[in-house]
């Protein structure tokens, strides 16, 4: 199957034509996600799954020059259309994660992985930073973008474990356009609702505390790069590891 960006119908109709691994991995994320207790802490991404706002790509092996081909291809597809796919829109990557990654591959190995994933799509976008969006990821109102669009990004793995809200079969990255917290912020009541209730649910969900560094974009002491991969404790990284601001 040719890389592409999918939606949930079309995926569900060729099920049986696509590679196993890709048959699992999107099976996974629809038991996980759409289970019959409606437990998922993220109460949007439920809702994008079930109106099938959400969209899907398959990308190989992260650790590969051609999967981050890939992946730009999949993000500009993606960027095409979003805004018509609805308010709960994300591009879920599923990564081919091979068994010699299942079984070595640490909650690290991965958080070093994603981020190389990012520097290398980075050193291949061909726009320019948007001007309204800080390069330094030190700053509150920082995001990672490509193709002059910012993305909030949550990373998925197979070696978290206390933190089930982050753990996935495969390596998988939920990329969401700004736009759709256009809404759901801080200064909305609908927002603050349902940042507390995805708090309550987070907590029921994982094996430990809700993660210290989640906080609203904008925030004065928050920044979205922390939040774009979690560790399987309540530690904190001090330094960011994305380098599109030293190559620029």
């Amino acid at each position: 199957m040719d890389v592409g960006v999918f939606d949930r119908k079309w995926i569900e109709e060729h099920l049986d034509t696509l590679p196993i691994w890709q048959q699992s991995a999107y099976t996974d994320f629809a038991a996980t996600i759409a289970d019959e207790e409606n437990t998922f802490p993220c109460v949007p991404a439920r809702m994008g799954f079930l109106s099938n706002h959400l969209r899907y790509s398959f990308i190989g092996d992260p650790r590969k020059e051609p999967s981050i081909h890939e992946l730009a291809q999949c993000l500009k597809e993606f960027a095409k259309s979003s805004q018509t796919f609805g308010k709960y829109t994300t591009l879920t990557v599923f990564f081919h994660s091979p068994q010699d990654m299942l079984a070595q591959y640490k909650v690290e190995d991965y958080q070093q992985l994603f981020w190389t994933i990012l520097n290398q799509l980075t050193k291949i976008d061909d726009l320019d930073w948007p001007e309204e969006i800080p390069t330094d990821p030190a700053h509150n109102e920082w995001e990672f973008c490509f193709n002059g669009e910012p993305y909030f990004i949550s990373c998925a793995t197979p070696a978290h474990k206390l933190r089930r809200s982050r753990h996935f079969s495969t390596l998988l990255m939920a990329i969401q356009p700004r736009w759709i917290f256009e809404e759901i912020n801080d200064s909305t009541a609908f927002g603050r609702k349902l940042k507390k209730l995805i708090r309550q649910r987070i907590a029921n969900y994982d094996a430990l505390p809700g993660h210290p560094d989640l906080k609203w974009y904008g925030q004065e002491d928050s920044y979205e790069w922390k939040q774009y991969f979690l560790s399987d404790d309540n530690q904190s990284p001090s330094k960011c590891p994305f380098l599109r601001r030293l190559q620029n």
